[in-house]
């Protein structure tokens, strides 16, 4: 078991007030899901603290500026005009780009911002919750909100990790593989790479 004082000690970009509801269950957590090798279990670490900045994020903000949904989701908002409807208003945004995809019924239906990004992977989509809610025993698709509690949080994260089979490029030491099946690319990629380091520290990899 990886005490507070070695986690402050190897890793200290990590914020101690989010990370702390996490350590007395993550190693748990991670063993019923199979990332249960030091390596594993670094590879995994690193990609969360990246993923939700060092523990801060388990819920989609969504909060954008008008120029930065013209940037980010311009297939939804091809013009900045567009975009200014719906800027600073995160609910909508989020009814707006995940309709009628990933499960979800239409933008009325409010099921873009009810299966918004949770969790320190970002699990997103009714059919995304209707799956983990299959798999865990629980019933995320009613209580979309308790993917945003550290438990599940950390499960959600967990079974998205073991969905796809990542720990075959976490054994290999494959951080560009492990990144790409997370990220879908590259993104932080240096970053990812910074916090491998020092959890390989951590685990004395």
């Amino acid at each position: 078991m990886i005490t507070k004082e070695e986690f402050q000690s190897v890793v200290p970009d990590v914020n101690w007030k989010y990370i702390e509801p996490y350590l007395d269950i993550y190693e748990a957590i991670l063993d019923q899901y199979e990332i249960n090798t030091p390596l594993r279990k670094a590879h995994f670490l690193a990609q969360i603290s990246h993923e939700s900045g060092s523990f801060k994020y388990v819920s989609e903000n969504l909060n954008y500026s008008a120029k930065a949904l013209y940037a980010v989701f311009r297939k939804y908002f091809p013009t900045l005009a567009a975009a200014e409807a719906y800027a600073r208003q995160p609910e909508k945004i989020a009814n707006k780009v995940y309709a009628n995809r990933m499960g979800n019924c239409d933008e009325a239906s409010g099921e873009g911002w009810k299966y918004r990004g949770r969790g320190l992977i970002q699990l997103t989509g009714k059919d995304n919750y209707r799956s983990f809610s299959a798999d865990a025993g629980q019933d995320f698709v009613a209580n979309p909100s308790l993917v945003a509690q550290p438990e599940w949080a950390l499960a959600s994260a967990c079974w998205f990790w073991k969905k796809r089979r990542i720990n075959r490029y976490a054994d290999a030491d494959d951080i560009h593989m492990v990144t790409k099946l997370i990220n879908g690319g590259f993104n932080g990629l240096e970053h990812r790479q910074h916090f491998l380091d020092e959890y390989k520290k951590l685990y004395k990899i």
